[in-house]
């Protein structure tokens, strides 16, 4: 007869708690968890690293504008698929699902708002729309958003953010590069400030045309900027870039960028900029 028994152990389960979908979010720069509640009332900005998360439009025009003074414009302009374009998904479908998706009708937001009392027409693009890709309607209501700051002699702001054109639509996307850079242009004479905010990422056509035309150009920390991608390049050029290479930081130091600022101080640095540089500087803020 044996001296000990085999030794049997119970069974415990354990309930796993739900947690509700995106009440948790991972820095994927210093792998910090944190709650989207507190990150949110950081501005998006990591507590720990201050890695600057990617923002919706509503979240961006509430940053930077005084409360309630939005009034958007050409906001049910739609893209429509003139070359019948045909791919594993046609470009309609992914239009629809992008609409559903963000609850607005294409990649970028274009209005006027106040900044501190200062008037200014706004533009915010929206990386969750197709990549905040550049078609006929980006062009067309960023060409428009200019037009009327000029007639109206008002600052301009335009937060860039954008993987580059929108191949769906060939010509008539990269034909929106010379339609904005032309509206700036007439802009230009009026002697206001046009003001460009480069966020993560801002990519190919959009980095070659009105993002880069700034009388002024600021970006936020560690964003990705340039025209093809640091692996296209390395691809292409077979040498290794250097640390850094296309992130803020490192265009900064190298003459692309006037500033890097932080998302906490963007507004009051874009509105000292606007007092500059604005004929009767902070004489002509209203409210």
């Amino acid at each position: 007869m044996a001296l000990f028994g085999r030794k049997h152990y119970s069974t415990v389960k354990v309930k796993k708690r739900d947690i509700p979908a995106g009440m948790w979010l991972k820095c994927p720069a210093c792998n910090e968890i944190m709650d989207t509640t507190i990150l949110s009332r950081a501005l998006w900005v990591c507590p720990k690293c201050s890695h600057h998360f990617q923002v919706s439009r509503e979240d961006r025009l509430a940053m930077l504008l005084d409360e309630g003074s939005f009034e958007e414009w050409d906001k049910d302009l739609l893209s429509v698929d003139r070359l019948g374009f045909t791919g594993a998904a046609s470009y309609t479908d992914k239009l629809e699902d992008n609409v559903k998706k963000t609850g607005h009708k294409d990649a970028v937001t274009c209005g006027c708002g106040r900044m501190n009392g200062h008037e200014v027409a706004l533009a915010v693009m929206d990386f969750k729309f197709l990549g905040a890709s550049m078609g006929a309607v980006v062009g067309e209501k960023i060409a428009r958003l200019i037009e009327r700051a000029t007639q109206q002699r008002i600052p301009v702001v335009i937060c860039c953010a954008s993987g580059g054109a929108r191949m769906y639509e060939g010509l008539y996307s990269l034909m929106q590069m010379a339609k904005t850079s032309g509206a700036l242009a007439r802009y230009r004479e009026t002697g206001m400030p046009y003001i460009s905010i480069l966020t993560h990422p801002t990519m190919a056509g959009v980095m070659a045309s009105y993002a880069t035309l700034g009388d002024v150009i600021v970006a936020e920390p560690g964003a990705l900027i340039g025209f093809a991608g640091p692996r296209v390049i390395k691809e292409t050029t077979q040498q290794d870039l250097p640390a850094g290479f296309q992130r803020s930081e490192f265009l900064l130091k190298h003459g692309l960028l006037d500033k890097v600022v932080p998302r906490k101080e963007l507004k009051e640095t874009i509105v000292r900029l606007i007092e500059y540089m604005t004929p009767g500087g902070a004489e002509h803020a209203t409210g």
